[in-house]
């Protein structure tokens, strides 16, 4: 595995400085990834972003190195690229089995390495707030369970997107074991909480942090609420050049048969040393899609590869992703589709 790391490296004439930059990595772990005998291997996002890089030789140009993104390989890049991909997992799955465990201990090992990989994984350590929206006091009424003075009342019922929660912070809490993670009501936020890693579920209808961030921050994407009962009104705007773009989820009568939703990657502007995360559909099924896309085990490791590999010297992105429903099922979007990605921040180039 080293010697075939190394070699495509030296193949491509990139120093180690180089292609650590590329794959937004420090240069001593790209040294420990082509050390020999070394148990440290890389993870399967970066695997997606070696694959990605030495597919094709557009990648280094008059000395510079760039990322491709995936629209802009042909077919035979594309199909090089899967190549080298499955290559590489092959090779890594070998030197996993070879590092003296247990044999039986290495799905165990390699299931944790790509959890303690992915974009939802934070290698700091510290505290991380998930920031659900509280339904709206009339559709509260009448509800079992969510009036404080009841003996049963639970406050989770009053929170919106639970199955989106329970997907996210089951995730987070397994792939941060060592951090402390709390769900928090926007309406409830201390200031203490403001200044964690801050993961946000929904749009700017129910969750005023969500709102109130999206303002504030910079990113050219908007979202139009819904007016009362008019769901129709209810999109995403994209300024650029100063048109405006307009993505609105799809309905067939009342059905809902393709939503829109926005992941949201920044530094937090409130602590700038943790991350601010959103998670925002135009309808609770966009956002339940949008979080499995980074927790749905089939294409968890592959959007996290295309982040990696599409965002690699940024920290702050969004990608804009359309959402299909299916007879009621939400499907997990495909970042690596091109369709799926119905706009990215920032754009290549930028």
């Amino acid at each position: 595995m080293a010697h075939r790391l190394k070699s495509l490296r030296i193949d491509g004439a990139l120093t180690q400085s180089q292609l650590a930059k590329a794959l937004g990595v420090s240069p001593p772990l790209i040294s420990s990834w082509e050390t020999a005998g070394k148990p440290d291997l890389p993870p399967a996002i970066r695997i997606n972003a070696y694959a990605r890089l030495f597919c094709t030789d557009r990648s280094v140009s008059n000395g510079r190195v760039r990322m491709l993104d995936e629209d802009e390989l042909d077919a035979d890049e594309r199909a090089r690229r899967r190549e080298l991909e499955e290559e590489l997992l092959a090779l890594r799955d070998a030197a996993n089995g070879n590092h003296g465990t247990a044999q039986a201990a290495g799905p165990v090992s390699e299931e944790l390495r790509r959890l303690h990989s992915g974009p939802l994984y934070f290698a700091d350590g510290r505290p991380v707030t998930i920031v659900c929206a509280r339904l709206p006091r009339d559709m509260r009424k009448g509800m079992p369970y969510t009036d404080p003075s009841e003996p049963d009342y639970t406050e989770a019922y009053t929170l919106a997107d639970l199955d989106t929660l329970l997907e996210l912070q089951g995730h987070i809490r397994a792939a941060n074991p060592l951090s402390q993670v709390v769900i928090r009501a926007d309406d409830s936020l201390t200031g203490d909480d403001l200044t964690t890693h801050l993961v946000l579920l929904g749009g700017v209808d129910w969750n005023f942090l969500t709102r109130s961030l999206l303002d504030r921050l910079d990113v050219p994407v908007t979202q139009v609420g819904r007016l009362g009962d008019d769901e129709t009104a209810a999109a995403f705007q994209v300024r650029h050049d100063g048109d405006t773009v307009t993505f609105a989820p799809r309905l067939i009568g009342s059905e809902l048969v393709e939503d829109v939703a926005h992941f949201y990657r920044a530094p937090n502007p409130y602590n700038r040393l943790r991350t601010v995360t959103i998670f925002n559909g135009m309808f609770g099924r966009g956002t339940y899609g949008a979080v499995r896309s980074l927790t749905d085990e089939r294409f968890r490791d592959r959007n996290g590869g295309y982040l990696a590999s599409r965002f690699a010297d940024r920290d702050t992105f969004s990608i804009l992703t359309s959402v299909q429903i299916v007879r009621g099922e939400v499907l997990t979007p495909d970042w690596t589709v091109p369709e799926t990605r119905l706009h990215e921040w920032p754009g290549s180039g930028e």
